[in-house]
C-alpha cells in the first residue's frame, strides 16, 4: 500500500503534533495572507470595542493554507475558547444539538469542510446562526412538537475547500468570507526559516530556496518536507540540511522541482497521452488516473491550476503548453490552447 501524497489534507499522528508545534501562536507570527489579516485586524477590533462576539466568518481555500491556525488565532484574540469539529463528524441532528447546547457565551465553534455537512444538519445551524435559537422536532406525526432553545452568544467559523458546494442560505449568514490563496516564495521561505528555528535545525541557503520551490506554495507541505529533509540529514548526513540533503530527499520522494508528485504527474501525462491534451471529463479522468473524482479536484487540481499546467473548460480538463514542456514532451501540433 502506497504511502498518502505529501501534501493530502488527511492529517496522521505526526501531522497533528507537526501543527501544534509550528502553528502560529499569535499574529505577528503568521506570515502571509496580508489582505485576509487586514480586514480581521478590523472586525476583530470592532467586535471587542463593541464587547460583542466577533460575526460568523467562513474561510475558504485550498488545503494546508492556514484556515486552522487562523480561527486558532481569532480565538486568541477575543480571548475565547475554540471548539472544533468538521461537516462529516456531524452525522445527525442530535450531534449538532449536543455541540451548540456546550458552547458558553462567546466561544467559537470551528467545522472543518462544513461542505461535507449533512443537508438536515444544515437547516437545524440556519436559526442557530441567525437568531441564536436551536429548533428541535420531537416525536412523529400529528403529536410531533417543536422545542426552541436559546443558545448564548457565539461565533462559526468555518473552513471549505470547496465554497462552490455550499448552498446560498448558508452562505449567505456568515457575516464576512474570506478567500486564502497559495503564498508567495518569499512567504514560505520565510515560514520555512521560522519552522528550522523551533525545530532546531541548520540549514544552508540554497536548501531554503529547493524547499520552498518544491512546497507547492503551501505552509503545511513545506512543514512536512522539512521534517522530511530533517530525517535525511540525521540518518545520512551530519544534521544539517545542505543543498544535496535536499534535493537527495526530494528524490527519494519522487518530487520534482516544481513540488509535482507521483500523481500529478500522473495526472498530466494521462491528459495528454491517452486523450492528446483534452478536453478530457473529471470522471473520465479520475477512472483513466485511478484516483477519486474529489480527490483530483480538490487535491491535485488547485495546484496544478496555480502552475498553469491544467485548465479547466466547459468541455473539460486541458493540459496547457507549460505542461507539455514540464513533462518534456513535443507540443502537437492539434494540441488545444496553443493560440
Amino acid at each position: 500500500m502506497s504511502n498518502p501524497p505529501i501534501h493530502a489534507p488527511v492529517k496522521e499522528k505526526e501531522d497533528t503534533v507537526l501543527d501544534l508545534t509550528l502553528r502560529p501562536q499569535k499574529w505577528d507570527e503568521y506570515i502571509g495572507q496580508e489582505h485576509v489579516k487586514k480586514n480581521l485586524n478590523i472586525l476583530l477590533r470592532a467586535a471587542k470595542g463593541r464587547n460583542e462576539p466577533v460575526e460568523h466568518i467562513l474561510l475558504s481555500g485550498p488545503a494546508g493554507l492556514g484556515k486552522t491556525t487562523m480561527a486558532h488565532l481569532i480565538g486568541r484574540e477575543m480571548n475565547t475558547n475554540v471548539r472544533v469539529t468538521s461537516g462529516p463528524a456531524i452525522e445527525r441532528v442530535g450531534d449538532l444539538a449536543s455541540i451548540l447546547t456546550n458552547l458558553l457565551a462567546g466561544d467559537i465553534l470551528f467545522i472543518d469542510e462544513i461542505h461535507r455537512l449533512n443537508k438536515l444538519v444544515e437547516e437545524v445551524l440556519y436559526p442557530a446562526m441567525e437568531a441564536r435559537t436551536l429548533d428541535i422536532i420531537i416525536g412523529k406525526g400529528p403529536s410531533a412538537r417543536t422545542l426552541q432553545i436559546e443558545l448564548p452568544p457565539f461565533t462559526l467559523i468555518a473552513a471549505t475547500t470547496r465554497p462552490g458546494l455550499l448552498s446560498s442560505p448558508l452562505r449567505s449568514r456568515f457575516g464576512m468570507t474570506f478567500r486564502l490563496d497559495f503564498y508567495a516564495l518569499d512567504d514560505i521561505q520565510k515560514i520555512i526559516m521560522r519552522s528550522a528555528r523551533i525545530l532546531g535545525v541548520g540549514m544552508d541557503e540554497d536548501a531554503y530556496a529547493i524547499l520552498a520551490r518544491s512546497s507547492r506554495f503551501t505552509p503545511r507541505v513545506a512543514n512536512r518536507l522539512l521534517k522530511r529533509m530533517r530525517d535525511y540529514a540525521q540518518v545520512h548526513g551530519n544534521g544539517k540540511i545542505t543543498k544535496d540533503v535536499a534535493a537527495s530527499t526530494l528524490a527519494l520522494l519522487e518530487i520534482d522541482e516544481k513540488g509535482l508528485e507521483q500523481m500529478d504527474r500522473r495526472i498530466l501525462e494521462i491528459i495528454v497521452q491517452k486523450f492528446g491534451g483534452g478536453p478530457v471529463g473529471l470522471q473520465t479522468l479520475a477512472a483513466a488516473s485511478f484516483e477519486e473524482g474529489d480527490s483530483i479536484e480538490e487535491v491535485y487540481e488547485p495546484y496544478l491550476m496555480q502552475l498553469g499546467f491544467l485548465e479547466r473548460t466547459s468541455r473539460g480538463r486541458v493540459a496547457t503548453p507549460q505542461a507539455y514542456r514540464h513533462l518534456g514532451i513535443k507540443i502537437p501540433s492539434q494540441a488545444p490552447l496553443l493560440s
